[in-house]
């Protein structure tokens, strides 16, 4: 299918000894599921950035940053006030309320707004909050977009590890097919920058470059196990949130295009891989062909009620399914452990249900289970999270 028998001509796996034409595309030579920190040259992209986290300083700290305002909420009553949002690359805080007359100095103030911002942190309910002394509106033109917003630092590496991926692949048709998409400078800069949600999981620049990687270290170890086409699983998870780039802006906060609202990103994905089909004379891949990769791109939320057009029909749709799921729920459990702000007094169950997580509450105990300290520090075992 697809063309399989050729591979003539495409660069070898690193420390591959095997003709390109021997080579196993579902059994590497290299272990995938290993990120890009082993990738030389590249940073970890977890840890690119110097950032400090809001939700980590201490009662008391003075800050002075530029943010984004991401909310502002007036709340009316017997008690008017406002309460203001704030973002940059640290996360984000929401302000102490504004009352009367303090009020009148955040008037005009708008989602979108970059302002300078002095404060101390302080907390309401066991949650931090920035006690505001004084707040300025900033021209747009005087700061970095990519100061004010969370960010999976350098992306390098991701592409390093989604190349290699593709490279892989056997059927000539197939990897024409992908690469109408991923050797278009044009659509990998959006993609790139594009997250993977607007307040979600991987809601950060390069969130969709990250999580599609994790999507496919999933995707492609099931298909081994089920038996699935390793192969048409890599495609399909790399085309299957291609609509993002479509659905989303981010110069500024993460919100929806105009198309993204009529549209959603699956319907959006499905046509840029009919207009890029349609512009190639001959197509790369047959009619039928054509009808499966938009299957799994139609298909992959898994649920008519979860904005599926329609269910997942084949084997490598079901697998792209629930890896898709796999890397939206985990990544978003691993982000609610490391949140200071879900458990306070330092306790180990949250205090509350977390949204992105269907409200459920969760825990941060651990053990190291008599692993031996290393160089005389216990370290907890590698990818067991944070103690």
């Amino acid at each position: 299918m697809y063309g399989d028998d050729d591979r003539a001509g495409l660069p070898a796996l690193p420390g591959s000894t095997q003709s390109p034409a021997n080579r196993e595309t579902s059994r590497p030579d290299r272990n995938y599921t290993t990120f890009p920190d082993r990738y030389q040259g590249g940073h970890h992209p977890d840890s690119a950035p110097d950032v400090t986290r809001l939700d980590t300083l201490p009662l008391g700290t003075e800050r002075s940053d530029a943010y984004l305002i991401l909310e502002v909420e007036l709340r009316g009553g017997t008690s008017p006030h406002t309460l203001i949002t704030l973002g940059n690359r640290g996360g984000k805080i929401q302000t102490a309320p504004f009352w009367p007359p303090l009020s009148d100095q955040v008037l005009g103030l708008k989602k979108g707004d970059v302002v300078a911002v002095a404060g101390q942190i302080g907390t309401w309910r066991d949650r931090k909050q920035l006690q505001v002394t004084s707040i300025d509106r900033i021209a747009p033109d005087k700061v970095d977009w990519r100061d004010l917003m969370p960010s999976i630092g350098e992306v390098t590496p991701w592409w390093a590890l989604l190349d290699d991926w593709r490279r892989e692949v056997r059927g000539p048709r197939l990897r024409l097919t992908l690469a109408l998409f991923y050797d278009d400078p044009s659509f990998r800069s959006r993609f790139e920058e594009c997250p993977a949600s607007l307040s979600g999981h991987h809601a950060e620049l390069g969130g969709l470059l990250k999580h599609t990687c994790e999507v496919a270290a999933i995707g492609r170890r099931i298909a081994e196990v089920c038996g699935a086409d390793t192969d048409l699983v890599l495609a399909g998870i790399l085309l299957h949130d291609v609509g993002k780039i479509e659905s989303y802006r981010w110069n500024g906060c993460f919100e929806m295009t105009t198309a993204g609202s009529l549209l959603g990103h699956i319907v959006l994905g499905a046509f840029m891989l009919e207009r890029k089909l349609e512009r190639e004379n001959p197509p790369p891949c047959s009619n039928q062909e054509r009808l499966i990769l938009q299957h799994l791109i139609l298909s992959h939320h898994g649920k008519l009620e979860f904005g599926a057009p329609v269910l997942p029909m084949t084997l490598e749709a079901e697998v792209i399914h629930y890896a898709d799921n796999a890397s939206a729920k985990s990544r978003s459990m691993a982000d609610a452990l490391n949140t200071p702000a879900n458990f306070p007094e330092a306790g180990n169950v949250s205090s509350r249900g977390i949204w992105e997580l269907d409200r459920r509450r969760i825990y941060r105990g651990a053990s190291d289970w008599g692993v031996e300290p290393i160089g005389g520090n216990t370290k907890r075992p590698p990818g067991t999270g944070a103690w």
